[in-house]
C-alpha cells in the first residue's frame, strides 16, 4: 500500500509540475489533488526536491540497466544498434515519456538538482558506449546523435496527427542512420 501511495504522489506531482511548472506547484496542491493532508504527503516525501529525486532515480535505474547490459556485450555495430533499439523501447513507456516531458518543461528549475546531474552523467556514459576511442570526432558525434534523435522526434512531431508508433518508427529509422559508418 505504501508504494501505491508513493506512486500516486509521483503521478500527481509529475502532472502538476508539467502543467503548472515545478516552481509554481506547492506540496499543498499535490496533497489536495491526492486528497490527503500535507502530513500524509510528508510521510512519503518531505520536499518537492525529494519527489523529483525519486522520479530521476527511476530514470537513472533504467539507464543504468541499459548500461549494465551493453557493458556485457561485444563492442560490435550490432550491439550498438541494439542499444539504440532498447533505448527507443524505454522512451515509449508512459512513465518515461511523462518524466521526459516534465524535465523538458522545467529545465531551468532542475538544472542544479543533483539527481538530474547523475542522470546526465549516466546518459553520457551510455552515449560513450556507441563508439570506439579510435573513432573520429565526427563518428562519435554522429553516433551520439542517435539517442538524442529519439528524444527530438517526440517533441518535433507533437503537432502532427501521427500515432506514437509512427513517430517511434520514424525516429528509430533516423537514429539508426546515425549509427552507420
Amino acid at each position: 500500500m505504501r508504494e501505491d501511495t508513493r506512486t500516486r504522489i509521483q503521478e500527481i506531482a509529475l502532472r502538476l509540475f508539467t502543467e503548472q511548472g515545478y516552481e509554481a506547484t506547492s506540496l499543498r496542491e499535490i496533497a489536495e489533488e491526492l486528497g490527503v493532508t500535507k502530513a500524509a504527503l510528508y510521510y512519503h516525501f518531505k520536499t518537492k526536491e525529494d519527489i523529483v529525486a525519486s522520479l530521476a532515480e527511476l530514470r537513472v535505474a533504467d539507464l543504468e540497466e541499459l548500461l549494465a547490459w551493453v557493458r556485457t556485450q561485444p563492442k560490435t555495430p550490432e550491439t550498438r544498434r541494439e542499444l539504440v533499439q532498447r533505448y527507443a523501447d524505454k522512451l515509449v513507456q508512459p512513465r518515461y515519456r511523462e518524466v521526459t516531458r516534465f524535465m523538458e518543461r522545467n529545465q531551468t528549475a532542475l538544472r542544479d538538482h543533483p539527481k538530474i546531474h547523475r542522470m546526465r552523467e549516466v546518459m553520457l556514459e551510455l552515449t560513450a558506449q556507441l563508439h570506439e576511442p579510435s573513432d573520429t570526432l565526427a563518428t562519435r558525434i554522429s553516433r551520439s546523435m542517435a539517442l538524442f534523435t529519439l528524444h527530438a522526434a517526440k517533441w518535433m512531431a507533437q503537432d502532427e496527427s501521427l500515432t506514437e508508433e509512427e513517430i517511434t518508427k520514424a525516429s528509430l529509422e533516423v537514429a539508426l542512420r546515425f549509427m552507420e559508418p
